[in-house]
């Protein structure tokens, strides 16, 4: 069987997904055909179950009047279907039912699926029906809730076990296997160009005619990420661009997602693929810094990348893309704390500021308010927006090993600066002490913070 795959059913308000909404979602996750974990919710489907509806699944506008919108329960289901292939029995409507749905939230779904009426299909050619009712009935399968959906799932587990212990594991894989490569790849890449891409952690680059990469991508399944693009349903007109343009595939294996993280950003930002935005787009970044000194006017400069060094990281906050940007979120802080603009630098002139005047400063621009004071007021509503100090004495490496590949990596950093990823610790050793320190980059700002507040990962200082 799969890897990694999840058995997932949906009950519905209809059949229609651009009409008719979701009001009950069951999953079971297995992985290496070992069950990992059990799903399930009632969800608010914000409209009317019809009569029939009600009589056919049993579940009423009462059951759901207080459980979680779709919403609510969206990053869940994800956490749940990434990297995973979602296995239902007639996928293509539980598929529609979910692609509609994140639609709604801003979610575009991009989800390998396999469906188990083809499957059973392929297993049992000998019926005619392969409906769930007619597997139940010729199998003898047992079903605690029949049109509700983690009974319904529980049927589909049970036809891949008993499949297993009639037909053998490897009929199953084979027709699993059949299923699976029904994906329509680009002319020139070949289905054992895709086997040979290994199920680990690392980065996948996707070339045109030439050398520059069309696209740059990470997984923690590079293999099941990379045929995510190859899907014949494509999710959006940038996938099917990729897919008609792509020539060639290449990967680099890493020890774990916190290196594919790494060496994504840096990949994207040296080699500018033409469909990676977000992470190639050119930035003007910028923080603001706050004076030490109660009476300085302004009290906040805002600095350029450049300036954002270990010396003046106490005095940084925030990090943004752009001056408006700065400028805007700064002016929204200043109006929730009654901060005075002129101060602050956003607003010139002389005399009293117009905040003063309407009640949205306290007065520090005409002696209402102490300068110390309104200091004080500053430093607390730029706290969420501190950027931290190097929190090391010098140099770290952030160790990160792969139990399955034996795969052992040592991420170098200094200020917030990723020097370089080593192989073993005999090179770090031998790391140069004349290694240029890089300019700050805040996706790696942002990578490291966030691995470091785990407290997972071995941290060794040199």
């Amino acid at each position: 069987m799969l890897a990694n795959y999840v058995l997932l059913d949906l009950e519905t308000t209809g059949a229609t997904p651009l009409r008719d909404r979701i009001t009950e979602i069951a999953l079971v996750h297995f992985k290496d055909g070992v069950e990992l974990a059990r799903w399930q919710t009632l969800v608010n489907p914000q409209t009317n179950i019809p009569d029939f509806i009600q009589g056919l699944t049993g579940i009423t506008n009462e059951m759901v009047e207080d459980a979680p919108t779709f919403e609510q329960v969206a990053g869940e289901l994800l956490d749940y279907l990434d990297d995973a292939v979602m296995c239902a029995h007639n996928v293509r409507f539980d598929h529609g039912f979910l692609k509609t749905e994140f639609k709604r939230i801003g979610i575009t779904l991009k989800q390998k699926v396999l469906c188990t009426v083809k499957l059973s299909r392929k297993l049992y050619p000998q019926y005619k029906s392969h409906g769930l009712s007619a597997i139940i009935e010729r199998h003898g399968f047992t079903c605690s809730q029949r049109h509700r959906a983690m009974g319904d799932v529980e049927v589909m587990a049970q036809l891949i076990d008993l499949a297993k212990r009639e037909l053998g594991l490897e009929k199953l894989e084979s027709a699993v296997s059949e299923l699976s490569k029904k994906m329509s790849l680009p002319s020139g890449i070949d289905e054992d160009v895709i086997d040979d891409i290994p199920e680990t952690s690392g980065v996948y680059l996707f070339f045109g005619e030439n050398n520059l990469p069309l696209y740059i991508g990470k997984s923690v399944n590079l293999r099941a990420r990379v045929m995510s693009h190859f899907s014949s349903d494509h999710s959006s007109t940038k996938e099917m661009r990729i897919s008609q343009e792509i020539k060639r595939i290449e990967w680099i294996e890493t020890a774990g997602e916190f290196g594919a993280l790494l060496l994504e950003s840096r990949l994207v930002k040296e080699r500018q693929p033409i469909h990676n935005r977000q992470l190639r787009r050119e930035r003007q970044l910028c923080s603001w810094f706050l004076s030490s000194d109660a009476d300085a006017s302004p009290l906040l400069t805002l600095v350029r990348e450049d300036q954002i060094i270990p010396e003046n990281m106490a005095h940084l906050f925030g990090t943004f893309r752009s001056k408006k940007q700065a400028t805007d979120a700064l002016r929204n802080i200043a109006e929730e704390h009654a901060l005075c603009l002129k101060v602050l630098g956003l607003e010139s002139g002389k005399g009293a500021c117009f905040g003063s005047q309407i009640k949205r400063c306290k007065g520090v621009c005409c002696g209402k308010e102490s300068p110390t004071l309104h200091y004080l007021r500053v430093q607390q509503a730029l706290i969420y927006f501190k950027l931290k100090s190097w929190p090391f004495k010098g140099r770290i490496a952030v160790k990160e090993h792969n139990v399955e590949s034996q795969k052992t990596e040592l991420h170098v950093f200094d200020q917030w600066r990723h020097l370089d990823t080593l192989r073993s610790e005999v090179e770090l050793d031998d790391f140069s002490d004349s290694k240029q320190l890089l300019a700050f980059d805040l996706d790696t700002y942002h990578l490291l913070s966030k691995q470091l507040s785990k407290g997972h990962f071995n941290v060794i200082n040199f």
